[in-house]
């Protein structure tokens, strides 16, 4: 059997910084502005443009990680949640072609593997600043670097004034690529951005106002039908299976989930998953000093910059005490990342001064002393845990800047980077407590 999902064109690149946000978030805008519906997508493992993505289009958007994710969880979640739209728009990853250095569970998380295990098009924004003809070389070598993608056409993007786009345009007909549109250079477009990536979605109080503008832009300087027209049906792969076991199973009934400005890292895929297997997500804001729902039988950290709002977090007597208080009750208590670095001892921010945290953990953080972590995951766990049973693999993605001071817990994990290399990163365990450095996409059972 197969399934009817929409058609779909991913908008790549070259290189990262040639504008691919932008033009995505203008295009999803500009088209929703037509009263089309768009089923917006994010390729590889990053979490903050997801929330960008989700104003611009109305509608929630999701990672596609080629790397993390089986064919079957990738294809049931494209058929899953953009059976109702007119078309899914993919922001790719990096360059077109980049990836982790070994195919992960469906290859290797690349905007062309994606492109080529659906069918749908890659649409390439072009950063042509400081070029002319070579811009169309650039693309003709995307165009035939693989056989198994279609680049459908070409953005142009900083074009400097028109008599530039005048000189790089003739290039595109003389090797058979469209030139769909071309946006004029412009400051005022840029997001700002922070140690991880861009600000947050949540953060910009002008968010509305900025997208209306990058829409407005985009539709002025982009032939959107011709857009509309470049995209496929996905490939028939089979019809998808279900749901369920294809990311990692809901922690408990009822999961309360910490979300604010400082816990914002939650994979909307997981959370899809946990509700389509009948739990409850009950979310908090530690920020305001919301406790978990004392009801919960999980509680769940994700995620984000508690180093931006450690004092703040320090004081959170009714969250802090809360949560120690479930944890002593036995309730199963999970941290990512930021999540796990607030369920530790302490954090140094910074400016190197040291915040009280909730002591669940041993661990020691500090933003003092920054270091680079960066990179695909595959980690075994060592115990029963909110992910999974001991001996099952979780694939998840490791990005931050926090330095371990120290860590006397059990380990929670045996981790591998995306080139089966063990590496530092072990996570920590104690009674129902557990948290890591990982940012989990999907799992496997043992």
């Amino acid at each position: 059997m197969t399934t009817t999902v929409p058609r779909g064109i991913i908008i790549a690149a070259p290189r990262s910084g040639a504008g691919k946000t932008t033009v995505t978030l203008g295009l999803l805008r500009a088209l929703v502005r037509r009263g089309t519906h768009v089923q917006p997508f994010k390729c590889g493992p990053d979490y903050i443009d997801l929330a960008f993505h989700t104003v611009a289009a109305q509608r929630t958007s999701y990672n596609l990680d080629g790397w993390a994710m089986s064919v079957p969880q990738l294809m049931e979640l494209v058929g899953g949640v953009a059976a109702d739209a007119d078309i899914a728009v993919v922001e790719g990853v990096m360059g077109l072609f980049d990836g982790a250095p070994q195919p992960g569970r469906s290859g290797r998380g690349s905007a062309a593997d994606l492109a080529a295990l659906l069918g749908w098009p890659v649409v390439l924004v072009l950063d042509v600043s400081g070029q002319t003809e070579t811009a169309a070389a650039v693309a003709l070598g995307c165009a035939r670097f693989r056989d198994d993608i279609a680049v459908a056409g070409v953005i142009l993007n900083r074009i400097a004034s028109e008599r530039h786009r005048a000189l790089i345009e003739p290039a595109f007909a003389t090797v058979g690529i469209k030139v769909l549109g071309a946006l004029p250079r412009d400051q005022q477009v840029s997001l700002p951005e922070r140690h991880l990536g861009l600000v947050q979605a949540q953060e910009i109080a002008a968010i509305e106002a900025y997208l209306d503008r990058l829409a407005t832009s985009v539709s002025a300087s982009v032939d959107l039908d011709a857009v509309l027209a470049c995209a496929q049906r996905v490939r028939a792969i089979g019809h998808p299976a279900p749901t369920s076991g294809f990311g990692i199973r809901p922690p408990g009934q009822r999961i309360a989930l910490a979300s604010d400005a400082a816990f914002s890292f939650s994979y909307p895929h997981l959370l899809r998953q946990w509700r389509a297997e009948g739990a409850e997500i009950v979310p908090f804001s530690p920020l305001n000093d919301e406790a978990p729902d004392p009801a919960a039988d999980a509680v769940w950290l994700p995620g984000g910059y508690p180093e931006l709002h450690a004092g703040r977090l320090a004081s959170a007597s009714s969250f802090l005490g809360s949560l120690r208080a479930m944890a002593a009750r036995g309730v199963a208590i999970h941290g990512e990342c930021g999540g796990y670095m607030t369920l530790g001892t302490g954090l140094e921010d910074a400016g190197g001064t040291r915040h009280a945290m909730a002591g669940l953990l041993s661990l020691e953080t500090s933003f003092a002393k920054r270091r680079l972590h960066l990179g695909y995951r595959c980690a075994t766990l060592l115990a029963d845990c909110s992910l999974g049973r001991k001996g099952a693999c979780v694939y998840g993605h490791e990005f931050h800047y926090a330095t371990i001071l120290s860590e006397a817990d059990d380990p929670l994990i045996d981790c591998r980077d995306a080139a089966g290399r063990a590496i530092a990163e072990r996570g920590a365990r104690r009674t129902t407590v557990t948290g890591s450095f990982l940012h989990v996409l999907s799992g496997e059972d043992a």
